[in-house]
């Protein structure tokens, strides 16, 4: 069974701006624009049975579209740096679909995640790259943005079993509703167009 996850997918421009990062990082191996995700919630290796009753139950959420930007960058591991990421602006909305998401994995007996949600986009993952070249790389990229974009749906992916970094195949797309008030029926009074 493919390792499975659900994740925020990054819209084409904003996966253009986060690959004019790549590059200048001796000891990168750069993780693919195609691939470029936001991970709310690992599930990993489970079996055909738990998987149907993981897309059954996030089936059922129910929650409104939010806007977010990618944001700053950083790397994990502080010594011994071992990826370098790009930031996501603060976003309640987006927590709160993780913590759903979370619940609803441990309810059908899931253990919990063991890591506190850090919402990031992997830009590469680090073999070799001495903590001085990661310094400089960060100080000279570290104003890093892009404008916010909507997020309209949060998907179930697939990787086999690797390094990391995809390729990665979606299985399942779980849509989100629009807000209330702002449908495409509506002028900007609110009134209702024939």
């Amino acid at each position: 069974m493919p390792r499975l996850f659900t994740a925020l997918e990054i819209p084409r421009n904003a996966a253009l701006s986060l690959s004019l990062l790549r590059g200048g990082l001796p000891g990168a191996r750069w993780i693919d624009v195609e691939n470029y995700h936001i991970t709310l919630r690992f599930i990993g290796d489970v079996d055909g049975r738990t998987a149907d009753e993981v897309v059954n139950r996030l089936d059922r959420i129910d929650r409104e579209e939010f806007q977010i930007s990618l944001t700053g960058i950083g790397s994990f591991g502080s010594k011994k740096p071992h990826s370098v990421w790009a930031g996501v602006s603060p976003s309640p909305a987006m927590n709160a679909l993780q913590g759903e998401i979370e619940r609803i994995c441990q309810r059908i007996g899931l253990p919990p995640d063991p890591r506190r949600f850090t919402p990031h986009v992997t830009l590469a993952r680090l073999k070799s790259s001495r903590l001085d070249d990661v310094v400089e790389y960060l100080s000279s990229r570290g104003n890093f943005h892009t404008m916010p974009f909507t997020v309209s749906r949060f998907v179930l992916l697939s990787s086999k079993e690797s390094v990391g970094g995809g390729p990665y195949l979606t299985e399942e797309v779980f849509p989100l509703s629009e807000p209330v008030g702002s449908y495409a029926g509506a002028d900007l009074h609110g009134e209702t167009l024939l």
